[in-house]
């Protein structure tokens, strides 16, 4: 049992680091990557809203500090805008710079190229399964967490 431990522990160390490589996400840093897609992705949405730094901490389980780091480097970039509510001047609205959709876009193609040649080499056929082991880890990570 412990060396199954070890294993686990391992494992994940060794797929954490190679996903976190600069070159696989090089155009932006992971934190800066993922706020981008979340935003990106809720204005594409039917039903999108507006977040702020508290919703993105949530969301991503990223600290008030590092959040408030990552969206100055995301400001300074031109990737995204900050904008008081009209409603509660205490608000502060992220939004992703559509205009900017490019660096994001190219960025995500990217790492969906990385995926193809995973997915190419472990073989499609498995990805279901994949995609349920993943999620079951996450969820299970959650409730253990939580």
């Amino acid at each position: 049992m412990e060396n199954d431990r070890e294993n686990v522990l391992k494992s994940w160390m060794k797929l954490s680091l190679a996903i976190n490589n600069e070159r696989v996400v090089s155009g932006l840093p992971y934190n800066e990557f993922l706020i981008c897609g979340i935003l990106y992705r809720n204005q594409k949405s039917l039903s999108s809203r507006e977040l702020t730094a508290t919703d993105l901490c949530s969301v991503t389980k990223i600290l008030k500090s590092q959040m408030n780091r990552t969206l100055n480097s995301l400001e300074k970039k031109g990737l995204i805008a900050r904008t008081r509510s009209q409603r509660d001047k205490r608000q502060i609205y992220v939004t992703f710079r559509m205009e900017q959709a490019k660096v994001y876009e190219q960025e995500h193609e990217r790492i969906l190229k990385f995926v193809d040649e995973l997915m190419n080499r472990i073989g499609w056929e498995r990805s279901e399964e994949i995609v349920k082991l993943f999620d079951l880890i996450a969820n299970m990570a959650e409730e253990v967490i939580g």
